[in-house]
């Protein structure tokens, strides 16, 4: 392609609406533009890379056995009411009405469409195991869309669904997805980690998230991995062992209230009483779909908002606010505790209900309780986990401390079991001529997520970096002067004899000054950069540099395609 009879419109300045690098990238270099909130427009350049990676996605989906489909953008709500999910995906399920005000879905997944187009079709289980999968354009009404490509509420994503008649199988067919998954990202120049994950509002058995670690202020997820055994989950999902247990007393003495004047933070009770943060309890208020539940934590932990959301089976939690917190406790934000609250769900963390003689809030200013104890003051609705797991604990499955790093979810696996089988009707007929459920899998890739992911690894300070098997172009020609004839004239049989031997190229054939030009081919960030100027062209060679290189070689001009195409297999 030549750079005159394509669209790439380069800004020399940050965007003030980008946070984040990959952003600001892809708005500078000309490959999106934003329409309006959380919607975006791919310009000629950004469709190359999503098509390229669309094309790595659909080989390996091919290879694993996966047969491509193309599932509609709406789906009626009666489907999405009878899987029940209507009521649970919350206020991102993004709904529409026709011109016959009957309500439909603008989908973000298509779970109950798939399951809803095999049920009554697949009959018998020689019809197993089955996997459909499809790229398609998805929608998620978020609250606050930001960071472009990474949190929009229009973006195209892989879904794959796979039926299976036995648990054996639909374990292979997990599988199969999973080592997919890993060829998908390798060849797209990706490194990521699989972390046990929560299921949410796709429920189910398990779950996986393949995950993108970066150190920058992308990363979305913290992700707690141990490096001996392995064992690696994201912040929502991960245990862990006490590494930090108090001591503990053997008998229960009788409470006692104090005065702890100006002490609301666990730091300045702490401080006030003389004792460790984990003697004490912290009673956190929330609103799980408008109700108040009170959730216990020990005071040297913080509470997990998902793990408290899945104890209560809640659509929507937040923290209450301070007129809910004194409405409830009769006190101000910082002096709430369980006793004598009533007709109020208490979820206490494990580590809580070990303790003896902790202390909490008094429900009433400035007043703590001494010597508190589970059962005796206060009855606990559930003992659930909901501590959040941190860097340092303890591993779950050795004696290792867990780390913690950052990362961007591009990549997600679900065992779903027979949720949407049952109340969908996909039922087959097993060899005894029985009628069984269909046992499910979901996996799904970010289309348009993963290649501005891989930018906050992949760029410098003057622009993007591609891997290879994101790029949108392979090479770009730099002629110096296109007002010489002869550095046109290589330039030209250059491109020709590239497009010819299949390398992907883009030739900057503007009438721009040598650095209008070198800065747009940082910023675009095509791998190889071949440049053709009168000195080097007099002794029969051109300049090749890779983008992530400082080094320039010169190569002789009739053996440059042949290393051109030695280089782009090296970097494959």
């Amino acid at each position: 392609m030549r750079w005159s009879q394509t669209y790439i419109p380069t800004l020399r300045e940050n965007q003030s609406d980008a946070e984040l690098v990959s952003h600001q990238l892809l708005l500078r270099g000309g490959y999106i533009r934003k329409l309006a909130s959380g919607i975006y427009i791919y310009l000629p350049l950004m469709q190359r890379v999503i098509d390229k990676f669309s094309n790595i996605v659909r080989e390996e989906m091919n290879a694993a056995g996966a047969l491509e489909i193309t599932m509609s953008v709406l789906c009626p709500v009666e489907v999405w009411q009878k899987s029940g999910r209507y009521d649970t995906v919350g206020k991102e399920l993004m709904t529409m009405q026709d011109r016959h005000n009957h309500e439909m879905i603008l989908c973000g997944t298509h779970e109950e469409t798939v399951t809803n187009l095999v049920a009554g079709e697949l009959k018998s289980y020689k019809q197993l195991p089955l996997n459909l999968y499809q790229i398609q354009v998805k929608f998620r009404d978020e609250i606050r869309p930001r960071f472009g490509l990474m949190r929009g509420r229009e973006f195209v994503m892989k879904d794959a669904y796979t039926f299976d008649a036995t648990e054996e199988s639909q374990k292979v067919s997990y599988q199969k997805m999973v080592d997919a998954y890993f060829k998908i990202f390798n060849r797209a120049g990706l490194e990521v980690l699989k972390v046990d994950s929560d299921s949410g509002a796709m429920g189910g058995s398990n779950a996986h998230e393949f995950m993108f670690m970066v150190d920058t202020n992308a990363g979305e997820e913290t992700i707690l991995y141990c490096t001996d055994c392995l064992y690696a989950a994201n912040e929502e999902k991960a245990i862990f062992k006490d590494v930090n247990k108090p001591n503990i007393e053997a008998v229960r003495v009788d409470t006692e209230i104090v005065d702890t004047p100006g002490a609301a933070s666990i730091e300045e009770v702490s401080e006030f009483l003389k004792v460790q943060p984990n003697q004490l309890v912290k009673t956190l208020i929330f609103m799980a779909d408008e109700k108040p539940v009170v959730a216990l934590v020990r005071g040297d932990r913080s509470v997990n908002e998902t793990k408290l959301k899945n104890a209560v089976s809640a659509v929507e939690l937040e923290p209450a606010n301070a007129e809910q917190v004194e409405a409830l406790t009769k006190a101000p934000v910082g002096f709430a505790g369980p006793v004598g609250l009533k007709d109020v769900t208490i979820i206490v963390d494990p580590l809580v209900a070990e303790m003896k003689n902790f202390i909490v809030g008094a429900n009433q200013n400035e007043k703590h309780i001494l010597n508190v104890n589970i059962d005796r003051d206060f009855k606990a609705t559930q003992i659930f986990e909901i501590t959040n797991t941190e860097k340092g604990d303890g591993c779950p499955k050795c004696y290792s401390k867990l780390e913690a790093k950052s990362g961007i979810e591009v990549g997600n696996t679900f065992m779903l079991g027979t949720k949407y089988s049952k109340t969908l009707g996909a039922k087959f007929l097993d060899a005894d001529g029985k009628e069984q459920l269909m046992i499910m899998g979901s996996y799904g890739i970010g289309i348009t997520r993963t290649p501005q992911a891989a930018l906050e690894k992949f760029s410098d300070e003057n622009g993007i970096i591609w891997p290879i098997g994101l790029a949108p172009y392979h090479v770009e020609i730099i002629p110096l002067n296109v007002k010489d004839e002869e550095i046109v004239a290589a330039a030209d049989k250059l491109y020709a004899d590239l497009n010819e031997a299949g390398v992907d190229v883009l030739l900057d054939d503007r009438s721009e000054r040598a650095g209008v030009k070198f800065n747009d081919a940082d910023l675009i960030g095509i791998p190889v950069r071949v440049t053709i100027g009168a000195k080097s062209l007099k002794d029969g060679k051109v300049e090749v540099k890779l983008r992530s290189s400082d080094e320039i070689d010169k190569i002789d001009l009739e053996t440059v395609v042949e290393h051109l195409k030695n280089v782009i297999q090296t970097l494959k």
